[in-house]
C-alpha cells in the first residue's frame, strides 16, 4: 500500500514514517522539508499519485489569532481536492481529543474546521483524536510560565507517547476508512499540574509549578473533564514514568 503522510517531518510525521515502514507501507514523505506544501499546491499533486491513503498529521506554526485557522482551512481544502483528484480512498487527520469543547481557542476552532471540512467532503475518512502528547507537555509548561512560577490548573489529562500516536494511525491507516472519529489516550490519568510538576523535577528545573483553577489553556478556562476522551477506542501502552526516564536517558 502507498501511503503519503502530509507532515512528515514533524513531531508525529518522523516517528510515522518510521512506523508505516515497519509495517509494509511504500512511503511517500509529504511537507515544505520534501517541496510539498500544502497551503501553496507545491507538490501536492505529485505526492498523492498512486496512493491509497494520505494521513494529514499537519500543523500551523502559529497558535493563535486567525493565523491557525487560515493553514488549517486552505491546508485541509488543498489536500481534500487534490486527494479527490488522485482517487485516494482513505483520508486520514490527526486531531485533539477535546476538541468541539475548546472552540473558544482560536486554534481549536481552527482544529474544528479542519474537522469539518473533511466530514463535508463526503469522501473516505477518519478522524483520530488523541490526548496531550508526552512531548508537548514542556510547551505547555512555557506558556504557562511567569517569571518563576507556572500556573495550571488541576484539570484531568491522559497524556499519550508520540510514538504510540504513530503507532494507532499505521493502525487505522492499514484498516478501512471508518468514516468517523476514534479516540487515543494514554494508560494512566493525571491532574495537568501533577504531571508537569513530574517533568519540571525530572529536568531539576527551579521553577515552581503552582495549582490555579482559572489559569487557561490556549485561552480556555477547563474544567475537570474537559480534556478526557468520551468514547475511548484505543489505548496507548507507555506510561509516563517510563517514556520519562528514556527522555532523560537520551
Amino acid at each position: 500500500m502507498k501511503v503519503t503522510v502530509m507532515g512528515a517531518s514533524g513531531r508525529i510525521g518522523t516517528r510515522l514514517v518510521e512506523s508505516l515502514r515497519q509495517a509494509g507501507a511504500e512511503v511517500v514523505l509529504a511537507s515544505p522539508t520534501f517541496g510539498v506544501n500544502s497551503v501553496t499546491r507545491e507538490g501536492l499533486r505529485a505526492s498523492l499519485t498512486g496512493a491509497g491513503v494520505v494521513i494529514d498529521v499537519t500543523n500551523a506554526a502559529s497558535f493563535g489569532d486567525n493565523s491557525a485557522l487560515e493553514f488549517f482551512k486552505t491546508s485541509t481544502r488543498n489536500l481534500l481536492a487534490a486527494s479527490a483528484d488522485a482517487g485516494v480512498d482513505h483520508y486520514l487527520a490527526l486531531s485533539i481529543v477535546g476538541t468541539p469543547r475548546l472552540v473558544e481557542s482560536d486554534y481549536f476552532r481552527a482544529k474544528m474546521v479542519q474537522e469539518n471540512l473533511i466530514r463535508a467532503a463526503r469522501r473516505p475518512y477518519t478522524i483520530l483524536h488523541s490526548t496531550q502528547f508526552f512531548e508537548f507537555i514542556s510547551g505547555v509548561i512555557d506558556m504557562a510560565a511567569d517569571g518563576d512560577e507556572i500556573r495550571l490548573p488541576s484539570a484531568s489529562v491522559r497524556p499519550v507517547a508520540a510514538e504510540d500516536v504513530a503507532e494507532v494511525l499505521t493502525e487505522l491507516a492499514l484498516g478501512t476508512p471508518l468514516n468517523d472519529t476514534v479516540e487515543l489516550a494514554g494508560p494512566e490519568q493525571f491532574a495537568f499540574d501533577e504531571v508537569a510538576r513530574m517533568l519540571v523535577a525530572a529536568n531539576e528545573d527551579p521553577r515552581r509549578v503552582i495549582t490555579d483553577d482559572s489559569a487557561r489553556y490556549y485561552g480556555v478556562e477547563l474544567n475537570d473533564d474537559t480534556l478526557l476522551p468520551d468514547n475511548l477506542a484505543h489505548v496507548g501502552p507507555i506510561r509516563f514514568v517510563d517514556w520519562l526516564n528514556r527522555y532523560m536517558d537520551s
